[in-house]
């Protein structure tokens, strides 16, 4: 706390020498002048820490004097002094982004507070956030020994969520360590969950958690109405971590009605859980129900080229064949920019449905490209990227105006994702899938304890290719590896982003119900 330096402008300074002397004793260094052309000038020739600036002086007004200082030196904090409390002069300030605003008279604890605040922001916060979580640790890793059911699940890793978010504004790498660690032991222990009750969530009358083939049945359709035109957007890959990173900037616009989870279906990836979505059934009942529309993972085309038309047949099976309904789907810029300009003409639409690829397309760009890997190096990073994208993306521009025209916002994603950072090695034929989370095949050879199988697919509701193929899904940070080139393969896919097998970041995602402000 030493050098730090104070600036304190006043037209009648003199009558604040207890409050100076105070500050002295406290180790501040203060400087005091008393008016804003003195001030300006003293600034000119020395650096501050913060200004206390009298808004009611003769000559440059406080207002006027901020103004001026911003000019010269936007960053540096201004705490506001003054006797009046009409509006306006508050409006003013704080637009002049001031950092404190304080109401005469002040007495000398008023002033230390607020220079702790701003100066001494950082180092509390962080004091405070990791004296926390160190008792918070405790209780976590105690829940953690304990939790039986899904509702337990999604409130642990939520919490698992705030305790990351709030860590990673802190410069205690230990801590960060501590909670990765935590997260990583939370994983294991919903592996076995996992594998213990997710066959059995198909079971009629059993409790179970809302999922994707019954998202929109339970949890859309009551929010639409004829009363108001629905938004429901859908991005592809977005975490529960990456929503409460987006959820300042979709506040200023909607206030949120209901935030909750649901799970999504094994596989956790796009063809499996947004078909299911959209189609209202677990991949089985479409392939049976609608073998036109559904490709299994061995076959060539596009897996997702029919939720518009699985859409139109569940609302028709759900008796709401009437609805006025519009389905989008956006993956590249020109498309989210079309939609934005044409968007007014949706607001007749009882239901207006937005499918947003650029989570997506962000994960796999990190797989792909050397520069994304730069800037989605860690989960602090990819929500950090997610934001910055999404401040700038047609898709908050949509947003911005649905809330204009009185839509209702229901906000939600198909499944998470992964930072995958270990191998698992497996051995399939010829015909087995691709992707690193989840194959499914015949004769696959693999790490029992690194997996959750489903050798009889129809037990979870999946096709079977063949006879005798089978499914199995990476737990935790595992991604599957061949034994040929191995080296090469485990170097090149380490740390990205992957989707479909079983973690609490891929399975336990947002469903968000917003109104307009």
């Amino acid at each position: 706390m030493n050098n730090i330096n104070v600036l304190w402008v006043d037209d009648e300074i003199d009558l604040l020498k207890p409050h100076i002397i105070f500050l002295e004793q406290k180790n501040y260094k203060v400087t005091t002048c008393m008016s804003g052309t003195e001030a300006l000038e003293i600034i000119d020739n020395k650096k501050f820490d913060i200004v206390f600036l009298d808004e009611n002086m003769p000559g440059l007004t406080g207002l006027e004097t901020l103004s001026e200082i911003k000019e010269k030196n936007a960053n540096l904090p201004v705490v506001m002094i003054t006797k009046s409390e009409e509006e306006y002069i508050m409006e003013e300030a704080i637009g002049s982004k001031i950092a404190d605003y304080l109401i005469k008279p002040v007495n000398p604890h008023q002033i230390l507070l607020s220079l702790k605040k701003n100066l001494d922001h950082s180092r509390l916060i962080s004091a405070k956030t990791t004296s926390s979580y160190q008792q918070e640790f405790r209780k976590i890793a105690m829940d953690m020994s304990m939790v039986n059911d899904y509702e337990e699940w999604v409130e642990l890793y939520q919490k698992l969520i705030y305790w990351e978010i709030e860590l990673e504004t802190i410069e205690d790498l230990a801590m960060i360590e501590i909670l990765e660690s935590q997260k990583s032991e939370a994983n294991h222990q919903f592996g076995k969950f996992i594998d213990k009750n997710y066959a059995d969530w198909f079971i009629p009358n059993v409790d179970a958690p809302t999922m994707s083939h019954n998202l929109f049945k339970d949890k859309v359709v009551p929010h639409i109405s004829n009363a108001q035109p629905t938004l429901f957007v859908v991005i592809d890959n977005l975490r529960y971590d990456q929503w409460k990173v987006l959820e300042p900037i979709i506040t200023n616009h909607y206030k949120v009605e209901t935030e909750s989870a649901y799970f999504s279906i094994l596989p956790t990836a796009t063809q499996y859980a947004r078909n299911s979505i959209f189609s209202g059934l677990m991949p089985s009942d479409m392939e049976r129900m609608h073998p036109n529309w559904w490709l299994n993972d061995t076959e060539d085309g596009g897996k997702n080229k029919y939720e518009n038309e699985f859409l139109g047949a569940q609302l028709k099976r759900l008796g709401l064949a009437h609805l006025k309904h519009e389905y989008f789907k956006i993956t590249n810029l020109r498309s989210g920019k079309k939609l934005a300009e044409n968007f007014k003409s949706k607001k007749d639409n009882d239901l207006t449905v937005v499918v947003y690829n650029f989570v997506d397309m962000l994960s796999h760009s990190k797989t792909e490209m050397e520069v994304i890997k730069e800037l989605a190096s860690n989960d602090k990073a990819y929500r950090s990227l997610t934001e910055s994208w999404f401040k700038n993306s047609p898709l908050f521009e949509i947003i911005q105006q649905a809330q204009q025209l009185g839509f209702k916002l229901i906000l939600t994603t198909d499944h998470g994702t992964i930072n995958v950072k270990h191998p698992s090695k497996v051995i399939g034929d010829r015909d087995t899938s691709l992707n690193l989370r989840y194959k499914t095949g015949r004769s696959l050879t693999y790490e029992d304890k690194e997996v959750y199988a489903a050798k009889d697919p129809k037990s979870i509701h999946l096709p079977s290719i063949t006879m005798s193929s089978s499914f199995i899904f990476a737990k935790s940070d595992l991604f599957f590896a061949y034994p040929n080139n191995y080296n090469h393969y485990v170097s090149y896919y380490r740390n990205t982003y992957q989707h479909g097998g079983v973690s609490l970041e891929e399975i336990i995602i947002p469903f968000i119900v917003l109104n307009p402000k």
